[in-house]
Order: C-alpha cells, then structure tokens, then sequence
C-alpha cells in the first residue's frame, strides 16, 4: 500500500531523515518507535507532504507523491492524520467538527454527513457530546474527536503522531483503547508512541528509528524479546527500567520522582499504587542508602508478568543488609516496592546481594 524508497529530509544543514525505506502492506498496523529526536514524527508527516521530503519517493496505492502530476488532494483524503494536540475547531461543535470536511471535499449532504458523524461520535463513546464545543471536553474526549473526525473522511490509511503525549495517564487509557478497537477493523495504521506495552500489543509490525533511518524492522517479539541490533536492544531496556546516579550532596528528589511516576505510568499503575512507588523510593534513598553511601546507583523498573515495582541499588561500603535490623522500615518500603535488592561492593570482599524485602538472607555471594 505505501512504499517509502530513499526518503531524505534536511532542514538547513540537519540532515533528520538520512535514507529511509519501508514497504507497507494494506492492514498493517505500525508502530514507530526511538529516541526523541531521530525523525519519527518527521517520517510521519512526510507519509502525505505535511513536510516536504528533500529527496527519494513516496509511493501510495501506486501513486507518486512526490511526482510533479500527482493529485495530491486526493491522495491526502485517503491518507488521515491524528495530531498530539487534537487541532480541533474550538468555534465549532464537536459534530461540526466531524461533519465539515466530508460536507466540503466529499460534498455529502449536512444529513448525510451528521448521520456518519453520530455513527462514528458513538464508536468512540462521545455520542452525548455530538453538541459541546472542545472547550468543554477533556483532553481524552477531545482526541476521540479528533478521530472521528479523522474516519469521517473514510480514510485507507491514518497516521497517529504520538496521539497520547499531551494526555495524563487515565486520558491516555482512553484514547488507546479507541485505537486499539480500530486496529480490528483491518485499517491500515502508522502510529509514532512511546507506549511501549501499546505498541507491543496492538502492531503487526515495529520500525525502531534511530539517527534518522530505520534501524530495525520486526515483529513486537523479535523487536522486545530478541532485538539482532545493539541500539534497539540499548533503547529497550531502557524503556523497561529507570538508571539512577546520585550523590546525596546534589540530586533532585523532585525529578527522580518525575521518573519513577512516568515508568509508573508506563505500565499503566494505579494511582496509588503510583504513589507508593514513589515513597518506597523516597524512603530508599533518604532513611536507607544516602546514611551509608554517598554515591548510590539504582535501578527501577515493574515487572512484566505481576506488573509489580522493582529496585536495585548499589553502592561502595560495608556489606551488609541495611533493612536487617529495621523491620518497620522494611514493610513500609515492601508496600510500595515489592523486591528490592541490594548489591554491595567493598574493596575486600566480592559482590554481595541480598534481598532486602522478601528476606533477609544473604541470597548470592
């Protein structure tokens, strides 16, 4: 359905996109994921001449779009976007919203149009709301508009560019649940998302950009589970766990908190459970390693298969288990993270690790 072959894209003297190629069949869902900075959304707006490309071709449904006799017009009503910031009509009603561009390019009746617009105003559970303005929505309403919007106009292809970055974590839930319900339609889609547990779920495939090309193109197993590239395996542990070095003379407990909250977020925690995250961390740092280290290393992350927050921390110093002889401290701290372990190096012992929460005992030397 589209073919990408040799895509360049400069702006000035920042080459953003180097030389891309990808061929994608109709019915694909995919996911584009990377570094900020390495051109996905770039790509994205290229896909119907939002940018310009520099050089190379873009082919869809056999057509040029980079060919000086290409309707490009017709090519764009067939190739639908979804913006982060919805870029909605705030004049009009969310059901004009919807109608004005099928009455105007696909010159439909205003009945016929509001007809289709209801359809598709209760296939993304904003029916009641046909008669607000986007003002009066929340962020999450206001992307369901915007994608309804977007199939309003019948589209073969939609491009969703990281469709939930401007929303809180239970507005995103929102919105994905309405893509992931259109996946099952058979459209085809290109969504740039750092929702990693997303794009796993929902793709066919998964383009991971690094440096302005494709670096690596796979499945959601081979790309998560078993990546054949060092960047991609790099970025995906990344995104799996949160590293920390800090000195307790200078660090921000606000900005680790940032981190623990979005790796939380990530994994679609609980509030409170977001929460206790946060203070199992805090209590960590200050009541447990920064008394006996001024330089900690941690590492945090949930796991996959329980969903459960997990810690590692490390520091130069005695060895010995910090939580042996505080039990109190060591519940508090278990409420919100449920293992921790602790690895101690001192200059005249091995590496030692203990578990600090589910037990006391030395479990490895």
């Amino acid at each position: 359905m589209i073919e990408i072959r040799r895509l360049k894209k400069t702006f000035g003297k920042l080459e953003v996109l180097k030389e891309v190629n990808a061929v994608i069949e109709k019915g694909e869902i995919i996911s584009i994921i990377g570094p900020s900075g390495t051109g996905k959304s770039t790509l994205l707006r290229c896909l119907n001449l939002l940018e310009r490309p520099t050089s190379g071709e873009i082919i869809v449904d056999g057509v040029n779009l980079l060919d000086a006799h290409a309707d490009i017009p017709a090519v764009r009503m067939k190739v639908g976007m979804v913006f982060q910031q919805f870029n909605l009509f705030s004049h009009l009603s969310v059901l004009e919203n919807v109608t004005v561009s099928p009455r105007k390019l696909l010159k439909l009746s205003r009945k016929d149009a509001e007809a289709r617009a209801m359809e598709l105003l209760k296939k993304v559970g904003l029916e009641s709301k046909a008669h607000a303005f986007p003002a009066e929505l929340s962020g999450g309403q206001q992307q369901r508009a915007a994608i309804a919007r977007t199939l309003a106009m019948d589209p073969d292809v939609i491009l969703f560019d990281e469709p939930t970055s401007a929303l809180d974590p239970s507005m995103a839930d929102e919105v994905l649940y309405v893509i992931s319900e259109l996946a099952k339609t058979g459209i085809t889609m290109i969504i740039v998302t750092h929702q990693m547990d997303f794009a796993r779920n929902i793709s066919s495939r998964i383009f991971y950009m690094d440096e302005g090309v494709i670096y690596e193109d796979g499945t959601p197993e081979q790309i998560f589970e078993h990546p054949k590239r060092q960047k991609t395996l790099a970025f995906i542990r990344r995104m799996d766990m949160e590293y920390f070095r800090l000195n307790r003379n200078d660090f921000d407990l606000t900005a680790v908190q940032a981190r623990v909250r979005a790796l939380a977020s990530r994994y679609h925690l609980s509030f409170e459970a977001c929460r206790l995250f946060r203070d199992a961390v805090q209590k960590l740092l200050c009541d447990v390693l920064f008394p006996l280290s001024e330089i900690v290393e941690m590492r945090i992350g949930v796991s996959k298969e329980t969903h459960t927050p997990n810690c590692c921390v490390s520091w130069i110093g005695k060895p010995v288990n910090p939580l042996d002889n505080d039990p109190e401290l060591r519940r508090e701290i278990a409420v919100g993270v449920k293992n921790v372990v602790f690895r101690i190096n001192d200059s005249g012992h091995p590496q030692l690790e203990y578990d600090g929460v589910l037990s006391a005992e030395k479990i490895q030397e």
